[in-house]
């Protein structure tokens, strides 16, 4: 296992957990899926596991906001009448790292251009109103690696400087995942341990604000 430490950098929102709600609009039926994803390929997976439950359905529209872009998909409804309107309202929320997906089944009824947008809308700011909204920091990432004797040193050096430990792991040597909360320089506390403790970047992650 690797230890990692987070420095606090930016916030944004996004929701806790997945979530899912449904409406029906002149005989349609419209089920909409919200999924925390971190990147594109998240994305792509939740909406082909989406796409395989509901094989049957009339249409799958997607869209999503996540670290490394963002994209929607009308899913052969009429143009920029479900994917555009699903991610305008991701984006007035100014949710971030999430994947929606609405389902339909057409009901027999046509709605329009004006209908459809109105429906796709609809059935994200249901489903975002059912959704367990959270801020998330980006954090730095390092890796902390020290020996058992050395505990006691690091212990110490976290709580004097108002860092908070995620996680711990003991296998043949001691591994913290710590987070800054006030943006302190991670290196530049443990500096002084060189040789004792190891220490290096790694990469950003968004995690829930602590």
């Amino acid at each position: 296992m690797s230890d990692e430490i987070y420095k606090y950098i930016d916030i944004m929102k996004t929701i806790k957990k997945p979530v899912q709600s449904e409406i029906n609009i002149k005989k349609s039926q419209f089920i909409c899926a919200i999924y925390p994803t971190k990147n594109k390929k998240e994305s792509k997976e939740i909406i082909q596991k989406i796409n395989q439950k509901y094989s049957d359905a009339t249409h799958n529209c997607t869209a999503y906001i996540v670290g490394d872009g963002e994209g929607f998909d009308d899913d052969g409804e009429p143009g920029g009448t479900a994917g555009k309107p699903m991610i305008n309202v991701l984006r007035k929320n100014e949710l971030h790292n999430v994947t929606a997906i609405v389902t339909r089944y057409f009901g027999g009824i046509k709605l329009g251009a004006g209908g459809l947008v109105r429906a796709y809308s609809k059935s994200v700011m249901e489903a975002i109103g059912e959704a367990d909204i959270v801020e998330i920091e980006e954090y730095d990432v390092y890796e902390l690696i020290f020996e058992y004797s050395d505990i006691k040193i690091v212990d110490t050096e976290v709580r004097n400087n108002s860092l908070e430990t995620i996680d711990k792991d003991y296998s043949e040597k001691v591994y913290y995942q710590v987070v800054s909360k006030d943006n302190r320089d991670i290196e530049k506390i443990f500096e002084k341990y060189l040789g004792k403790i190891s220490i290096k970047f790694k990469n950003k992650q968004f995690l829930e604000k602590i």
